[in-house]
């Protein structure tokens, strides 16, 4: 058989097989089109169906926070090390624990969410835990019934009173509280990779909540960076602080201690000079020296001073959430249409797996 036949079998194979798959959609179309009744009705149950579930799902409150951290020290080293790649050398060092993106897990480590679920807040008249609101407002004691241990368990309590049980049961529930916070209702994110901007977003059922976990969120993170930047260097202010009083009393006292004794012989004798010289000037030399090391460490606690100063970053809060929130609510419109749409897909994928199972068994 010559190459040209083999090729003009192969044609007529091909057009046969597309002329087969176009009959069969054909076929299978027109089935479909039979059945319209039922698929209709299908279509109006589940488009009721959609319609119900729109009707109870709760809208979505979004708090969203804003800001920028201006870090000088940081700037200053970036600038050196932009001068210094240039020259083919790399000065950047380890990569600090603010940098990249750790700031942005900070905000869902399970120390920070937790300080903020355990901050009281004002709602109303009262004062009260914010991790007791977020109880309140998911209705989680109505499932703790049950459970005597759960339904007399309070956050509020002392936590060097708690017994090993109890303190164990509560850690737990507050660590599924801040998993389901961290993974449903808080977004941290840099919304442009090419600045320092960073958007903190807190989504609940519940506006109040919204807003005052997104408030005491950004301020515990905010305070613990601060304080984290600046710890090594406020120790030293302190340190030098303590040393420089110090210093300061021991000098006051070695000037009173030379008023002193001249007080103490006002009409000495000439040949028992002894009496007063040395000592007021074993005290003024003891003065004069404290004053020389006091006047160094001054120096040097200014100069700690304006270092802690450039190293505390400056934290620009750019938008903070306020009321009204944004309210995001699934539409009827789009209930009605996505559960028709669903429920005419789920009658034709039954009707079909019917009439092929028909098909097989015959």
């Amino acid at each position: 058989m010559s190459t040209e036949n083999q090729y003009r079998e192969l044609a007529i194979e091909n057009e046969l097989s597309l002329k087969d798959i176009l009959l069969k959609v054909r076929e299978w179309w027109s089935f479909l089109l039979s059945k319209w009744v039922i698929i209709f009705c299908f279509g109006l149950i589940g488009g009721a169906l959609g319609l119900l579930y729109a009707l109870s799902k709760k809208p979505i409150y979004t708090a969203t926070t804003t800001f920028v951290l201006e870090d000088e020290k940081s700037n200053g080293m970036g600038n050196l090390a932009g001068l210094a790649s240039m020259a083919g050398l790399d000065i950047s060092g380890g990569g600090g624990i603010f940098q990249g993106d750790n700031i942005l897990q900070l905000y869902k480590s399970r120390t920070i969410l937790s300080q903020t679920l355990l901050t009281k807040v004002d709602y109303g008249n009262k004062s009260q835990l914010l991790v007791d609101y977020y109880i309140n407002f998911n209705n989680l004691r109505k499932g703790w019934e049950k459970k005597p241990e759960l339904k007399q368990l309070k956050f509020s309590e002392d936590n060097a009173k708690l017994t090993l049980k109890k303190k164990r049961l509560r850690d737990s529930i507050l660590g599924e509280m801040v998993y389901s916070i961290s993974t449903a209702n808080l977004i941290v994110a840099k919304p442009d990779k090419k600045l320092s901007t960073i958007q903190v977003d807190v989504k609940s059922t519940d506006e109040f909540f919204s807003k005052a976990f997104n408030d005491e969120l950004v301020k515990n993170v905010n305070d613990f960076y601060i304080k984290t930047k600046t710890k090594k260097t406020l120790q030293n202010v302190k340190i030098l602080q303590n040393k420089v009083d110090s210093v300061r009393a021991v000098m006051n006292g070695s000037i009173y201690t030379a008023i002193a004794v001249s007080d103490a012989t006002p009409n000495l004798n000439p040949t028992r000079q002894i009496q007063r010289a040395a000592p007021a000037q074993k005290a003024q030399f003891s003065a004069e020296t404290n004053k020389y090391i006091l006047s160094e460490m001054v120096k040097n606690l200014e100069l700690t001073k304006m270092g802690l100063l450039k190293e505390t970053p400056l934290i620009q809060v750019i938008d903070q959430p306020i009321y009204p929130l944004t309210k995001q609510k699934f539409g009827k419109t789009k209930g009605v249409l996505l559960g028709g749409i669903f429920g005419g897909i789920f009658i034709c994928f039954i009707l079909i797996s019917r009439r092929v199972l028909k098909l097989i068994l015959a």
